[in-house]
């Protein structure tokens, strides 16, 4: 089979195909033949060398994909051979063929085609394992977005609206604003506003429950500013690095504040397969009725890889984007 491999950390064009073995699945493991993989942020800072690779992680780009079961590893229950499937990987994912753990998959929704199925995991994992489980958002509450047009983005959004949850937003561009508005969000421009600020305005002073943040270091400060009184910071990002200079402890106190965050790659086979349990649970009969499908903004063949990575990194795309295989 062909797989996109990293050469070497450095830009898109480090990106190669290299042909290899079809893998053979292990115990609790099903094999499958990939009709489309997503590619997310992680595997960009991945192929810079940035990304922190876990004990066990396949060294090759994709941590989710939409396909057909082929094989099964001893042990292996729940899918039959040729059932269409979508799931999260533990790498790989850029390849024709690829090894999933059973409690990592998920059957394929209703209706739902291979490309939007493969843009689908890694972002309704992170959203529902950060925004919902740690961050405990749920109906009547406010919550805060930032990067609100991207994979995760997007995927917030349209949950928030779905379970009753009133969501704001921030984005670069009036583009990138009025597709928030369509999805149901208050948008908030960071080049014309201080978001901080514009929460309290909107919100009577209130603050929002919950913040999903992508920026990190550089919106620290605001962000706390941003919250109500035992409101949750839930990191998952670092666009805007790692370290925050000063933090005002008292600010925290007086709020009552949390902060956290977390990496999915980094949770154990049993957490995401709890993940998975309460997306198959919670959004599954959603994605049935219709709603709540990814936004797919692009699709790049297997092979144009590292053009899929320039549109990534060029910031432009409204959604997900996505590798045919």
């Amino acid at each position: 089979m062909t797989e996109i491999v990293i050469s070497t950390p450095g830009g898109p064009d480090v990106l190669h195909p290299r042909v290899v073995d079809v893998p053979h699945p292990r115990r609790g493991e099903v094999l499958v033949r990939v009709e489309a993989a997503g590619v997310n942020r992680p595997d960009v800072i991945q192929r810079m060398g940035r990304y922190p690779m876990p004990p066990g992680a396949h060294p090759t780009p994709g941590l989710e994909v939409a396909g057909e079961v082929v094989g099964f590893g001893d042990d292996t229950n729940g899918f039959a051979l040729g059932e269409k499937v979508c799931g999260l990987t533990n790498g790989g994912g850029y390849a024709e063929y690829c090894v999933l753990p059973v409690g990592q998959t998920l059957p394929r929704p209703p209706g739902v085609d291979a490309i939007h199925a493969a843009a689908i995991p890694e972002t309704f994992f992170t959203v529902w394992a950060n925004l919902f489980r740690i961050g405990r958002a749920s109906k009547g509450q406010r919550v805060l977005v930032h990067g609100g047009t991207s994979g995760i983005g997007t995927t917030a959004l349209m949950l928030c609206r779905e379970f009753g949850i009133q969501a704001f937003a921030t984005a670069g561009s009036e583009r990138k604003c009025a597709a928030i508005r369509k999805l149901g969000a208050e948008a908030i421009n960071y080049h014309e506003q201080n978001f901080a600020l514009a929460i309290q305005e909107k919100t009577e002073g209130h603050g929002v429950d919950v913040i999903l943040d992508i920026i990190g270091g550089s919106y620290f400060e605001r962000n706390v500013a941003a919250l109500a009184r035992d409101g949750r910071l839930v990191v998952i990002g670092f666009l805007g690095g790692t370290v925050v200079e000063q933090v005002d402890l008292q600010a925290l106190v007086l709020k009552r504040a949390c902060v956290t965050g977390s990496t999915m790659r980094a949770r154990s086979t049993a957490e995401k397969a709890e993940i998975a349990a309460d997306l198959r649970l919670h959004v599954w009969p959603v994605f049935a009725a219709g709603r709540c499908l990814p936004i797919v903004d692009q699709v790049f063949p297997l092979s144009r890889a590292a053009d899929a990575h320039r549109a990534m990194e060029a910031g432009e795309h409204i959604g997900k984007i996505v590798l045919k295989v």
